[in-house]
């Protein structure tokens, strides 16, 4: 039996389909919105999706904003942590799958407008499960970079259905 289609290959189809639509890169947006709720709540925009590499804007808003009157920091890392997982995952060869395990973020200078996070990662060896770390550069409409993020990826297949779930630990 042939592995499923793995959710990369599913997000890919789905920009593949209504990216070229009048509308379609909004409609796009709304179904991210819908399917990763957290990361909908940034509002972010898809401007270029293909195996392993993604560019996802965000537009500075009051919701999304902290005292500074700029971009919230945890907001620049959900859209580094979206461009990262959607460039990363598109790559993926079917039955596999990536779970983050460790994000670190640097900030470089107030985030204001328009920001727009780029990930081109390099897929490793996938016969041997592992931890990966991949990288977003987040930069102003002016070029400058503002952020750069590492994210740290669990790399490997999809464990069958009927797999044990790993015992779990209790908080004492």
């Amino acid at each position: 039996m042939a592995p499923p289609d793995s959710p990369g290959a599913r997000l890919l189809g789905a920009w593949r389909r209504l990216s070229p639509l009048p509308g379609g890169r909004w409609m796009f947006t709304q179904l991210v919105r819908r399917m990763i709720p957290y990361t909908g709540s940034v509002s972010p925009r898809v401007e270029l999706l293909e195996p392993g590499h993604a560019r996802i804007s965000i537009t500075q808003r009051r919701r999304i904003e902290n005292h500074l009157n700029s971009i919230h920091a945890i907001a620049l890392m959900n859209v580094a942590e979206f461009a990262s997982g959607a460039a990363m995952t598109t790559a993926l060869p079917p039955g596999y799958r990536g779970i983050v395990t460790k994000i670190s973020i640097e900030y470089l200078k107030k985030a204001r407008g328009t920001v727009t996070a780029e990930s081109r990662p390099v897929l490793p060896d996938l016969t041997v499960e592992g931890e990966y770390d991949f990288t977003s550069e987040i930069t102003d409409q002016k070029g400058d970079l503002v952020a750069r993020a590492t994210v740290r990826w669990k790399l490997g297949p999809v464990p069958p259905k009927d797999a044990a779930p790993a015992p779990q630990h209790r908080a004492q």
